[in-house]
């Protein structure tokens, strides 16, 4: 059996919905103090980091890491001033500027994103406020 140089493989046909067909959420800038929470050797201990989440989308986030250190493929992410906690996370890319880029193991719901929004510091969201009967 014969196969061109061109011709399409296995791996070419196939798609995955996470990757391929999802849709790409447009990211905003923002500055919001995060806290990254990991195990460390299996399960012996949690260890926990201080990071700033820059930009933010509904399905993953960049953040700004304080001091390099070596971060796990997967972890938690918190948001304590938004009061979001335990957003599974899946580290995609680290970059050499202390930031990395995360995907979300689910989708944050806008009102999660609005409530980030006006705890944010950054100042495009000086003017949002939070509407108390959402809570």
């Amino acid at each position: 059996m014969r196969t061109s140089s061109k011709g399409s493989n296995y791996f070419q046909r196939e798609e995955s919905f996470m990757y391929d067909r999802e849709n790409r959420y447009r990211m905003e800038d923002t500055m919001n103090a995060a806290r990254i929470e990991y195990t460390e050797k299996g399960v012996m201990n949690m260890a926990a980091r201080r990071c700033d989440v820059v930009r933010i989308s509904l399905s993953g986030a960049i953040l700004s890491l304080l001091t390099q250190y070596n971060l796990p493929q997967q972890f938690y992410l918190d948001l304590p001033d938004a009061r979001i906690t335990k957003v599974g996370c899946l580290l995609m890319k680290t970059n050499a500027n202390n930031t990395c880029e995360v995907r979300f193991l689910r989708l944050l719901t806008q009102k999660e994103l609005d409530r980030i929004f006006v705890f944010s510091t950054h100042p495009a969201h000086r003017d949002r406020v939070l509407d108390v009967r959402s809570w």
